[in-house]
């Protein structure tokens, strides 16, 4: 139990404690705090308030992002996050950290952490399926390669942006229906509902990573709005994959859950069928079981499954280095988009619209098949913690623009 009183009942409790960088009226400098509750922990005033002002962990403690202490390893991350948790947890304490809350409503939140590189994989097994029917209606719906390898793509990590930033309509060339090639904002403006993970301790150029050494590297989880521009999409992606229709932005949570955070959700993963190649074979095979909410201008509109990803983040990790491309501090990888068997369980508009053709009825009486000007989406997932009760991990929302 935390003596933090909005922690009481709080899915930001003490088995949580996410890492973000803030800034306030009264200090305009971002630093690193830990949510707890409605508030915030400043850990660059913890290590002020100590003696040890020089060594590594300090030092990256009053960093303005999170990407030096990142860099410092899994033993590192477990030490602070046990002294954290024993600030806020013993009552003799109190009156001298209390000082160092910052509600969370009087925060100013920035991007948690420098972006390096951005990879995005597509490895739901529902969703490559959906998608297969809808644009091979003839043919198999997964390509001979999927279920032999995680297929993903590189984004642009400069794009990748903080929840809140508006999103602003892409421009593009797209075929239209009488087979002329038009330059415009795209029509089919959509969203993917994904989960990121947060690349911490660097890897070696020319060295794999195991799949077995995946908490070695990753830092934590961030949730993911991989915005897709579908008519721009349909038309570039031929032969070499998503470009314009996706690098446009990327969102994610202020948040950083780390992994530590999510051992009570892990989750056997599902079987793999064919038998995988042996660097993508895993002596213990996990995946999450996060519950993930799409919100459509306040409606509810989908609940994606992540427990049902086919390929898990493990795997994604070594194949994306097995080559000896290396990680850098900072690099995310997204899991591609969340959907499960059941129509309300499609983490992309394309999907729950199939296409366009069955519009979805929003809780104002309007009706949408892609997304408008003016519309608003958020997601949310939770998570299961100890003794059963869930944490959040933090919300992503972005509210559309029109084309510049």
């Amino acid at each position: 139990m935390t003596w933090v009183e909005s922690a009481a009942g709080s899915r930001y409790g003490v088995d949580n404690l996410p890492y973000g960088v803030y800034s306030t009226e009264d200090n305009a400098v971002p630093r690193v705090g830990v949510r707890i509750g409605d508030e915030i922990l400043d850990l660059r005033r913890i290590v002020e308030m100590g003696t040890c002002a020089d060594c590594p962990t300090c030092s990256a403690l009053r960093a303005p992002v999170l990407n030096p202490f990142m860099a410092l390893g899994r033993q590192v991350w477990s030490t602070v996050r046990a002294q954290v948790q024993g600030l806020l947890t013993n009552e003799d304490l109190a009156h001298q950290v209390r000082p160092l809350l910052t509600p969370v409503a009087a925060a100013t939140m920035h991007m948690p952490f420098l972006v390096g590189d951005y990879v995005d994989f597509y490895s739901s097994e529902h969703h490559a399926v959906n998608l297969g029917r809808l644009f091979r209606p003839d043919s198999e719906p997964l390509f001979p390669n999927w279920k032999h390898l995680p297929v993903g793509y590189h984004g642009r990590g400069g794009t990748v942006v903080p929840s809140g930033t508006p999103v602003t309509r892409p421009k593009g060339q797209r075929k239209a229906p009488d087979g002329t090639v038009q330059f415009g904002p795209s029509a089919r403006l959509d969203i993917e509902a994904e989960v990121g993970f947060v690349v911490g301790v660097p890897s070696r150029l020319g060295t794999p990573v195991s799949v077995d050494d995946f908490r070695e590297h990753v830092f934590g989880v961030v949730l993911v709005n991989d915005w897709s521009a579908r008519d721009i999409q349909a038309w570039e992606y031929v032969p070499l994959g998503p470009f314009l229709g996706k690098s446009f932005t990327t969102s994610i949570s202020h948040w950083v859950t780390p992994l530590d955070a999510l051992d009570d959700a892990e989750i056997t993963a599902p079987e793999q069928d064919p038998e995988v190649l042996p660097y993508l074979s895993e002596k213990d095979r996990y995946g999450y079981d996060l519950r993930m909410s799409v919100k459509w201008n306040g409606t509810e509109v989908s609940r994606p499954p992540f427990a049902d990803m086919y390929w898990t983040p493990a795997q994604q990790l070594a194949h994306m280095t097995v080559n000896g491309a290396s990680v850098r501090t900072g690099d995310l990888y997204a899991s591609g988009t969340v959907s499960g068997p059941q129509p309300h369980q499609r983490g992309s508009f394309i999907e729950l619209t199939w296409g366009g053709k069955e519009p979805i009825a929003l809780g104002d009486g309007e009706t949408r098949t892609f997304l408008e000007d003016g519309d608003i989406i958020e997601l949310n997932a939770t998570a299961m913690g100890v003794n059963g009760e869930l944490i959040a991990l933090g919300e992503v929302t972005g509210t559309i623009y029109a084309a510049d």
